[in-house]
């Protein structure tokens, strides 16, 4: 077959597919690029302290534009409700993270990560009455992550404090970690929430598409350089089979 495939015919179609095989390979290569340049940043301030209840409500879902961002709060602790969150860790170093609860000017609970200390010191000293805060707003975490039946609480779910706190009608959905962390704790670190980027899903496929053209002309060569060697081969076979035919009694 190979000897078919070198005669000058042949070799020139091969150019000829490699040629448009090369230009499908660009054509890939362009939309790739294109896929890679056009992708999707949500690109969005969250280091500009606003409002907490300018970006989000008591009782409702928490938006993709609330989340993580830095906000500001008035109101005051709720005495009786703070609750030590074990196995946790901020910036690698590990600790007992400090939750407790506040209630809003207008009346909300909130639930505030205050900062966090060694493992086993259990609950520090901490200030009471009015404050203004100012922190990350963050997503609650999942109670399942607890194991309850060991008698530990290792997530921050807004869900399970709502049943530890005494009266919480009107409740934020997520919890804020504390900017500064009051006297007795360390800050617990809350860094920017990492940009998303979305490729350009279409602008994939069209690339995958002309790679796909381009070793589809390839094959088609290989595949009429084929054809026409099984034709001459069946030509060559029909004289013989002739001639043994025509030996027969």
């Amino acid at each position: 077959m190979w000897s078919i495939a070198r005669r000058p015919k042949w070799i020139a179609l091969l150019v000829l597919a490699l040629g448009v095989a090369a230009a499908f390979a660009a054509l890939g290569q362009w939309q790739f690029e294109r896929s890679v340049d056009a992708a999707t940043v949500v690109e969005r301030d969250t280091e500009s302290a606003v409002p907490l209840d300018s970006i989000a409500e008591p009782q409702q879902i928490m938006t993709s534009d609330a989340s993580g961002r830095i906000v500001t709060v008035s109101g005051s602790w709720v005495e009786g409700d703070d609750v030590v969150v074990t196995g946790r860790e901020s910036a690698g170093e590990p600790g007992d993270w400090i939750v407790r609860h506040f209630a809003t000017d207008e009346g909300a609970s909130l639930a505030v990560a205050v900062g966090y200390v060694e493992p086993g010191e259990g609950m520090p000293e901490l200030p009471t009455g009015e404050a203004q805060l100012t922190g990350r707003y963050v997503p609650s975490e999942s109670p399942q992550q607890s194991d309850f039946e060991a008698g530990e609480r290792t997530v921050i779910a807004v869900a399970d404090l709502i049943n530890l706190w005494q009266q919480a009608d009107l409740v934020y959905a997520g919890y804020l970690t504390l900017t500064d962390a009051p006297a007795g704790v360390e800050a617990i670190a809350a860094p920017p929430p990492e940009l998303d980027a979305e490729l350009n899903l279409l602008n994939l496929f069209y690339a995958l598409e002309w790679v796909i053209f381009g070793g589809f002309a390839v094959y088609l060569w290989w595949r009429l350089v084929k054809d026409e060697w099984e034709k001459e081969q069946e030509l060559q076979r029909q004289p013989a089979a002739e001639e043994a035919l025509d030996a027969r009694p």
